[in-house]
């Protein structure tokens, strides 16, 4: 056995269609010898599924930096113009014949649903804005919920499962709300209209950290939020593509939505990942607590 070595493979892609599309592991590979002298190996696989989704979370940042980029870029450079596109369009209203009117009036709306996709741009700049304020993710949870329950999703049955003593989170409240108002939105346009449910839940989970470069310590991630839909689900080619801008399953969709989705909890120093299959698709956002040394019971419901 003296020259027998130990084996460790990291990162294999195990993805085949009974596992799944994001099946990475590490494999590691043990000789030992039995009573008997019979020479024997411990084979070892460990899953690394969440450690490569939170790999991939860096990378998704690193997109939405170049998308903040260039809509700086974009600001300037055409919404400018479209401004005095849309009023020259205005003025030749009053002049044009009437079978001409709909000709100028497909320039305005055109000019502003393009002026639209560059207020989606900006959205991603790099803006400094308030993060720390202590915030119920709850609140805000019941806020999106009442909000789809009077508008997009008056067809869904919600169901609440929290967990109620959960500790604050420390972010910017409307970055928040525009976080779940989003995913919640997405799983009312994916479930059916007779019996579409969506299920929005709380839970601490000690256990989950992550290292960020340029800290000393890793950032402890026990808060997760959940929004669970009976909808058809992402097929998929699309799972591991889907917080990339301009990825969309929507034939009108931007690509934008889930981009900017995976920017704001990023910048919240969290995490967010989509286990799909064909009925039931589950959109998770870890968090770290407002006051690390918080544990369940003491911060505010």
């Amino acid at each position: 056995m003296a020259n027998r070595l130990s084996f460790n493979e990291y990162g294999l892609d195990l993805s085949a269609p009974h596992t799944g599309p994001d099946s990475i592991v590490d494999m590691h590979v043990a000789p030992f010898e039995s009573v008997g002298g019979e020479a024997l190996a411990l084979l070892v696989i460990q899953p690394r599924s969440l450690a490569h989704r939170i790999d991939k979370q860096l990378t998704h940042r690193g997109a939405a930096r170049s998308v903040s980029a260039m809509s700086a870029m974009l600001a300037h450079e055409i919404k400018n113009p479209l401004s005095g596109i849309k009023g020259a369009a205005q003025l030749l209203e009053s002049d044009v014949s009437a079978e001409n009117t709909e000709l100028t009036q497909l320039i305005c709306s055109e000019t502003e649903r393009i002026a639209g996709l560059v207020d989606r741009f900006e959205q991603f700049s790099d803006t400094p804005v308030d993060l720390d304020m202590p915030i119920n993710v709850h609140a805000i949870l019941e806020n999106v919920r009442v909000l789809a329950k009077n508008g997009f999703g008056s067809h869904v049955s919600f169901v609440e499962d929290y967990d109620p003593s959960l500790p604050d989170v420390r972010g910017n409240k409307d970055l928040l709300t525009q976080v779940f108002l989003n995913l919640v939105k997405n799983a009312a346009e994916a479930v059916d209209r007779r019996k579409g449910e969506i299920k929005l839940c709380s839970a601490f989970r000690p256990g989950i950290r992550l290292s960020v470069p340029g800290r000393a310590r890793p950032i402890r991630l026990p808060l997760e939020f959940s929004v669970i839909d009976n909808g058809i689900g992402v097929s998929d080619d699309i799972k591991p593509h889907l917080f990339d801008p301009f990825v969309t399953t929507k034939s009108n969709g931007t690509g934008l939505g889930l981009a900017l989705v995976a920017k704001i909890v990023g910048d919240h120093g969290g995490t967010i990942e989509c286990d799909s299959t064909r009925d039931r698709t589950i959109f998770r956002v870890r968090l770290p607590m407002a006051t690390p040394n918080v544990e369940p019971g003491e911060g505010s419901p």
